[in-house]
């Protein structure tokens, strides 16, 4: 059992057999974004890819915006990545050529003022190109991490049997940590049940995401007690691998059976918004039982019209590698959009105390 730091049990098929110091330095964490987008090398968007390390990407995004002078509604990212980490991903900038900066000498100008002021973080500008669109929120064919466990204690070969399960079977799909931020569960409870509401866009943004994974939480934790996290029931909706369509299941026969076994579709859980979860039976009476623990958090998100939506139960990671260095563990992982490596490294080691991050 996994409880993270609000206090969610985050329970996995698999007690993790490690101790490992997780995130003890930024570079035993390192992602890389795979794009879902070639720059074509004309438009009037800029596209950088950057590494950054231990700044967040919204960090970036500012900078850029007060940079290039197009305002922070014209630079627009795929998808948030780790702060306290190795991370490349792109940006898109809406900005005439004659008003281009100098990108990389910008950057280099930028880490020396923090580093003399005594700031952390810095970035890299890897590489500048134009596009006709902008960068849109979840466009991205996934994410390539390498991570390091550090001074690994446990039972090494019982962490190698859950790994080579998660290869072949998937795991659960819970949304990570980081979704949560330090903070923006209770402040969303506080503004979803009557408090004020936050200023920015982006606020309200970050405070609605972490209401829907909460309650997106809750069922799958559930549903892993309950051992049909990974296998279809009547009434389910189901999500076709690799592929944004979903279908009601009414039945559960042999066929539907054998391609839950095959990894070709997977039970789902809900985005809870306004409109129909189109589940039934049983399955839409315990997620509605689970949602009315959090009120606030369930009518809130409907009073926001935020649409319902679906998001597999199921992850199943496109390429899950190890191997040992002394007493440390190196994983390889390719992950889908959305798809959290803190839940692999959750499902095999239980981080030291003190780890960051």
């Amino acid at each position: 059992m996994n409880t993270d730091m609000r206090g969610f049990e985050t329970p996995y098929p698999w007690q993790p057999p490690l101790i490992a110091t997780v995130k003890g330095r930024p570079e035993d964490f390192r992602v890389e974004e795979l794009s879902a987008t070639v720059p074509e090398g004309a438009g009037e968007h800029v596209w950088l890819e950057i590494e950054k390390t231990l700044l967040n990407s919204e960090d970036v995004a500012v900078w850029l915006a007060r940079e290039s002078g197009a305002g922070r509604g014209r630079v627009s990212y795929a998808g948030r990545k780790d702060r306290h980490a190795v991370t490349r991903q792109w940006f898109s900038v809406q900005c005439p050529p004659e008003a281009e900066p100098d990108w990389t000498r910008r950057a280099e100008d930028w880490n020396a003022a923090r580093a003399a002021a005594g700031d952390e973080g810095v970035m890299r500008v890897l590489s500048v190109a134009r596009h006709a669109r902008k960068l849109r929120t979840g466009h991205l064919r996934g994410n390539r991490f390498d991570i390091r466990l550090a001074d690994v204690e446990g039972d090494r070969a019982a962490a190698e049997t859950i790994l080579a399960a998660i290869r072949a079977g998937g795991l659960p799909n819970y949304f990570g940590v980081q979704r949560f931020g330090h903070d923006n569960l209770s402040r969303a409870r506080a503004w979803l049940g009557g408090g004020r509401a936050p200023r920015s866009r982006n606020q309200r943004s970050l405070l609605l995401s972490a209401a829907r994974s909460a309650i997106f939480n809750a069922v799958l934790a559930e549903r892993v007690r309950r051992g049909d996290w990974d296998h279809l029931l009547a009434g389910d909706v189901a999500n076709l691998e690799g592929s944004g369509s979903v279908f009601a299941v009414t039945e559960v026969d042999a066929e539907l059976e054998a391609r839950a076994a095959r990894l070709d579709v997977h039970p789902t859980g809900p985005l809870w918004g306004r409109g129909a979860m189109q589940t039934g039976g049983e399955v839409e009476a315990m997620e509605a039982r689970i949602a009315a623990r959090e009120p606030a958090l369930a009518a809130g998100l409907e009073s926001a019209d935020v649409k319902a939506a679906r998001r597999p139960l199921r992850m199943v990671p496109g390429a899950v590698a190890w191997h040992w260095e002394g007493d440390d563990l190196l994983l390889s992982l390719e992950l889908g959009p959305g798809e959290y490596a803190t839940g692999v490294l959750d499902a095999v080691c239980t981080p030291r105390a003190s780890d960051a991050g």
